[in-house]
Formats: structure tokens, sequence, C-alpha cells
């Protein structure tokens, strides 16, 4: 295998910590006699947990190892793939290189284990490549990933040319991209320096925004922004403002799931990592995807003085803001920055310019050129909600009567009108119905 892997020249840039080349190392030195029988086993069955791990995360089955390898040229970032990623299918002197790497690629797909587990007496890649995983629900492992990665194994397996290779890959990156930017939805900031900046969010909100009862203007201006956005046009960055619980945070989660099969990804960031900001932005600049930088219940008090530089980001310094970043905000405040009566009184205090403070406290909701209000719905829109969230469970035999009664009654006591009421409401008649068998 180590005979393969050292003449990679395209995808040379795999980590030689990843379990290929450490697999591979541990046959080279093996075969050198630097091993041990015994000690090469011990490596591989090291590698072999791995493997085993990765399955488990990405949900892969059937032949692990060629799940593998088809998520690592899956995940793989060269000069060659982000191209790939924007442009497809290429012509250039390059694409003879890159048929070499995936006729390797091809080799090791398709790589007989069975005389390494005769000489260290282990069955593990007869399994491996057999493999029968337990099922599991989407929550636990990432399914958006897992999907990609075994359609690119599939098609990498069915090829019987080296063009065919070529043309199942970069057909691939053409359609979803390449890493974890390309084969990700969301995105949250990491202040670990030990990691990645950007960490997938592996598992988001199943929503839509037909989900959302009512809101209709609202959703229609928020989908028109992004539309302009995906497909290239000027758009806004977002501020969706108003009272809690009326949907703002959740129509911004299903605008990711309408709109990410077109190349929009959300990075979920919160005012304390603002000063991360400006490296995000420099990561996603070139990518060939739309970013929406997400900001949830995002407000100040006066003494915080992070808006600031939010402001700056917004507009853009020196460096203009790239045409592949947006952002959305949610906020309970149009205002984001905190005003105080002695902002509006003339109250002896020491600023000698008061005006300007005021200003300068209303300039940043003033850098989101789309202002979105969302508000609490009156009780006969309130009804309306629970009665058309009930309908979407059959289970729920309660009346039309008492539903109405008793969701009047809930939202006393629960936070008054909103969406997020009368969800919580439904959840609750839900608990009360017993799990059918099956």
């Amino acid at each position: 295998m180590y005979q393969l892997t050292s003449k990679l020249i395209i995808y040379r840039s795999i980590s030689r910590d990843s379990i290929l080349f450490r697999i591979a190392d541990a046959m080279r030195r093996l075969d050198q006699g630097k091993l041990s029988d015994e000690e090469a086993s011990q490596e591989i069955l090291e590698q072999v947990h791995r493997l085993l791990d990765l399955a488990t995360v990405y949900g892969f089955n059937q032949n692990l190892w060629q799940n593998y390898l088809a998520y690592l040229l899956a995940m793989t970032e060269t000069p060659f793939t982000l191209v790939a990623e924007k442009e497809g299918v290429m012509d250039g002197s390059v694409n003879t290189l890159v048929e070499n790497d995936l006729h390797i690629f091809k080799q090791l797909f398709d790589y007989d284990f069975a005389p390494l587990e005769r000489k260290l007496g282990i069955s593990v890649f007869s399994i491996l490549t057999n493999f029968q995983a337990v099922e599991k629900k989407a929550q636990i492992y990432n399914k958006n990933v897992s999907d990609k990665v075994q359609e690119l194994s599939a098609a990498f397996d069915a090829a019987a040319t080296d063009r065919e290779l070529y043309q199942a890959v970069t057909s691939f990156y053409g359609r979803y991209g390449v890493g974890m930017l390309g084969l990700n939805k969301a995105f949250r900031v990491s202040e670990d320096p030990e990691t990645e900046l950007l960490v997938p969010i592996t598992n988001t909100l199943d929503i839509h925004l037909e989900d959302i009862v009512g809101y209709e203007m609202q959703k229609k201006e928020l989908v028109d922004n992004t539309q302009a956005f995906v497909a290239g046009r000027k758009a806004n960055n977002v501020l969706l403002y108003g009272d809690a619980g009326t949907g703002k945070s959740t129509s911004v989660k299903a605008i990711l799931n309408a709109y990410y099969s077109q190349g929009l990804r959300i990075i979920e960031i919160y005012k304390h990592q603002f000063q991360y900001l400006a490296k995000i932005i420099n990561q996603i600049k070139n990518r060939n995807y739309r970013f929406v930088i997400y900001m949830d219940d995002l407000s100040f008090e006066e003494s915080e003085l992070e808006y600031k530089y939010l402001k700056a980001i917004i507009e853009g310094g020196l460096e203009p803001k790239p045409e592949n970043v947006l952002i959305y905000a949610t906020s309970n405040r149009k205002h984001l920055v905190r005003e105080t009566w002695r902002d509006k009184t003339d109250h002896e205090d020491d600023d000698v310019h008061k005006n300007d403070t005021v200003q300068e406290k209303l300039s940043l909701s003033a850098r989101f050129g789309l202002q979105i209000g969302y508000f609490k719905p009156s009780p006969k829109e309130f009804i309306h909600i629970v009665e058309t969230l009930a309908a979407r469970y059959p289970e729920l035999t309660i009346s039309r009567e008492e539903l109405r009664s008793r969701a009047n009654v809930w939202e006393l006591s629960h936070g008054g009108f909103s969406g997020r009421t009368a969800q919580q409401f439904i959840d609750y008649l839900l608990g009360s119905v017993p799990k059918s068998k099956t």
C-alpha cells in the first residue's frame, strides 16, 4: 500500500496522520523488518479503531474502507479541488496528474487485505469491507455529509476508466463542493487554538418556512433578500427584530434548509467572539458559497463596546466586505444598543455632544439595510396558530372548543401570545398522548 500512497501528487497534502497514511506506514515498516508482526498488528488495529469511530460519526455502512477513501477525496482541499468546486470538469495538463492520483485511489479502493490479514492473524478488514452498521437516528451522526460521501463512494466504485473516475470526482466537487465548508450546512466558532476556527454543526434543525404559521410578509422579505444573495445579486444585511417567541430565529434556520442546495451556508457567532470576525471572513471570502454570519439575540448594553467592532466589519474597512458574505441578526430590540432616558432628556451629564452619542447608538441598526419586524399575534391569530399546529398531529383528538379553551388558559401563565407559546402548548398536549407501540 505504501508504494501506492507514495506516488500521490495532487492529493499528497492528505495528512500523514490520516488513517490511510498510518496504515501504509505500518505496512512499510513491517516489510522492512522495523516492526514485528505483533507491533504492526497493534498499530493497524489502532487505525481500524479510528476508522470505526469515523464511521460512527458519519454513519458509514457496508464497505467502510471505500467510504473512508471517498471521505478523503471529498474533504481534501487542494488548489485543484478548490477550482473544481467552482468550475467542475476542466481542461488542462493538470488533469493527467489528477487522473494518475485517482487511478491510485481506485487501486486503494480495491486493495486486497487478505495477505496482510493472514500474516498478522487478524480478520478486521474482511469485516470492514462488508460491514452492517447498527441503524442509527439521523440526530446521532452527520447525515448530511454521510449521504454525500456514500454517493461519491458508489460512483467511484462503479467507474471503469480513469476518465470516468475524474468525471465522478469533479462532478461531485461541482455539485457539493469540497472540504468542511462544502459538505456541511452550518458552523460555529471554536475558541480552542488547537482546533479549526470554524467547527461544523453536524445536526441542524429540520425546520421549513411553511412550518412557521403566519408572518407571510416577513418571510417573503427574508426569502426575496436571500434569493437575491444566492443568485449573486445585491442583497442587504438583515435585522429581524421584535417580540420574543415570534419566529425570528426559526425563520433564519428555515432559510438555511431552503437554500443550502443553492450554496448557502450559515456561521453562528456570539458577540464575545466578534474578535474572530475578520479571520472568519478572510477564511470564507474566496469560497464558492454564500455565507450568512448569524447573530442570534443580539443586543448591547451601554458598557459593551463590541458593537463598534461589528459596525466596522459590516461596512468594511480598507478591504470591503466580500460579496459572498451577509450578516443576519435577530434581536428583541430594533435599536441594538441600549438607550436610557438620559439619552432623551437634558439631564446634566458629562457628554457635551449628546445628539452625537444618540446617533452613535442608533448607527449600528442603520447598517442593516433590511429590518423585518416580528410582533406578537393578536388573540385571534394566536388561536389560529394553535389550531394550525394541532392539525399537523392526527393523534391529537381534542375537540376544537376544548383546544381553544385550554390554549387561552395556557397562554396566561406561559408567556402570553406568541408562536413559541403555541408550540409549547401543543408539545404539552402531545406529551399526554400514549406512545404507539410498533
